[in-house]
């Protein structure tokens, strides 16, 4: 008789997704198991009282740094970048997604980006849905029951760049962890040298 091979458990990982902005930046939080996703945290980082340009990139910076030593997640999910008529608000928001990313990356975390239509189509089957109606589908998909949970656009748009990158990867994972080394095994490891904020403001405002 063939010997059966014992099932393995879905590998955890932790998603944190950006909803890139110079003025409200959003960051929505997913565990994700298998085919299974559990919204953690979400909420967005509020730069609207920062007029110099070059602090809201060190405010960015900063705080995306706190969520990844808060949360330590696996990957960070992106919005892409986007073509528009006015150039200006395009460089700006191309700094604070550079930001954002080069934060990740000293964190050795890897970086997924997603552009707006794929992530619409991938949750409501529609690329012209409304952010609206991404964050309505979101409540029913993760069950989210309390109406307060998704306060702000700029955070329910972040929650739909995880979940769109959980469903196009929770297929192709391995079922065993890959035992490359990350940041959270670094800290897991180090945890007398570093820091690391077990949760994350809901907001900020400055």
């Amino acid at each position: 008789m063939p010997t059966l091979k014992p099932q393995t458990a879905p590998r955890e990982r932790i998603i944190l997704g950006i909803d890139p902005g110079t003025n409200v930046m959003g960051y929505g939080v997913l565990k994700s198991m298998g085919a299974k996703a559990e919204m953690l945290a979400l909420g967005v980082i509020d730069l609207r009282r920062v007029k110099d340009v070059y602090l809201k990139l060190g405010r960015i910076h900063e705080r995306i740094l706190s969520l990844i030593d808060g949360f330590l997640p696996d990957e960070l999910a992106i919005e892409a970048p986007f073509f528009g008529k006015n150039v200006q608000s395009m460089l700006k928001l191309g700094r604070a997604q550079g930001v954002a990313i080069a934060a990740a990356i000293s964190r050795d975390i890897p970086i997924h980006e997603y552009a707006p239509l794929k992530i619409k189509q991938s949750i409501t089957g529609n690329g012209a849905a409304s952010k609206e109606q991404v964050a309505a589908l979101l409540k029913k998909l993760l069950h989210i029951t309390d109406e307060n949970m998704l306060p702000q656009l700029d955070a329910s748009d972040a929650l739909a760049v995880a979940y769109c990158h959980h469903l196009h990867t929770a297929r192709q994972l391995p079922l065993a962890s890959h035992g490359k080394s990350s940041w959270k095994d670094f800290v897991r490891n180090n945890a007398g040298r570093i820091s690391t904020r077990k949760q994350a403001n809901q907001s900020e405002e400055r």
